[in-house]
């Protein structure tokens, strides 16, 4: 009789120890989950508009874009001043001649000269790109939904990229260069460039970090400190497979540090701070 008693209770242990096990194993999956969600950023929330004015002031004081195509022109009221210097001076030339004056030749050369001497940029016209327009302007919510950190008029519905894994070497290389490049921009400037880093290389077929940083130019020290809003971009872009905005990034600079034609005749499509950035034209 003992037997099929002992027999019961092992049988019954054994299933409480089962559930036991189950329990335990479910409550590890429920905290590994709550850890996730709690390890996911909530970004910002941030609208760009098209914005011309860092260049026009970076370029020249003297020049202001005439129409949403971004041609810089010339000063009305410059062009006028010059137009009547200009008259003013064929006046005096020919009241000298009337008057049969006997300035030197030299003197002529000299007067002439000076009357007509200007500086050479406020004759030049210059041209940026600018953002591609669309039929309809896209809701900034629905960019944000997704997760994109900076909603644009014109997004890029059919942008998408890959998931890059980042080796420890590519994540060191890559957290200082978002320092270096822009780390004054916070959260939001290292995540712009971060997916400039992660489009060169889902677009352009760079292996690693160091490629893109070598090939596309980015000669910003890397002999700093890394801030946490830094490390938390880099995260949000490569380890949560997000991006700072819908449309790809192949180029960024500075106006204010240097001017780049090249840079400008690219396609335009925001301003963050006083860097400017741009994607390819065409491919």
């Amino acid at each position: 009789m003992k037997k099929p008693i002992e027999s019961r209770i092992n049988i019954i242990l054994i299933i409480v120890l089962c559930l036991l096990i189950a329990f335990l194993a479910v409550q590890g999956v429920l905290k590994r989950c709550s850890v996730t969600n709690e390890n996911k950023l909530t970004p910002p929330r941030v609208y760009a508009t098209p914005d011309y004015s860092t260049i026009d002031q970076v370029l020249t004081k003297t020049t202001e874009p005439s129409s949403a195509t971004g041609s810089v022109t010339v000063n009305e009221s410059t062009t006028e001043k010059k137009t009547e210097q200009t008259t003013k001076n064929k006046e005096e030339e020919t009241a000298t001649e009337k008057q049969k004056a006997t300035t030197e030749p030299t003197e002529k050369k000299e007067e002439t000269t000076e009357a007509t001497t200007e500086p050479t940029t406020e004759e030049q016209t210059l041209y940026y790109a600018t953002v591609m327009t669309m039929e309809t302007r896209a809701t900034l919510e629905e960019q944000w939904n997704e997760g994109y950190i900076v909603a644009i008029d014109y997004p890029d519905k059919t942008y998408k990229t890959f998931h890059v894994e980042l080796t420890d070497e590519d994540r060191d290389v890559l957290e200082h260069l978002c320092m270096g490049e822009f780390g004054s921009g916070g959260f939001i400037g290292a995540a712009l460039i971060a997916q400039c880093v992660k489009d060169a290389m889902c677009f352009d077929g760079y292996k690693t970090v160091e490629d893109v940083r070598v090939n596309c130019r980015y000669d910003a020290s890397l002999n700093n400190t890394p801030s946490q809003e830094v490390k938390d971009a880099v995260s949000y872009i490569f380890d949560q497979d997000q991006a700072a905005v819908q449309h790809r990034l192949m180029y960024m600079y500075n106006p204010y540090i240097v001017y780049s034609s090249f840079h400008e005749s690219q396609n335009y499509i925001l301003t963050y701070g006083d860097v400017r950035f741009f994607d390819r034209w065409g491919y």
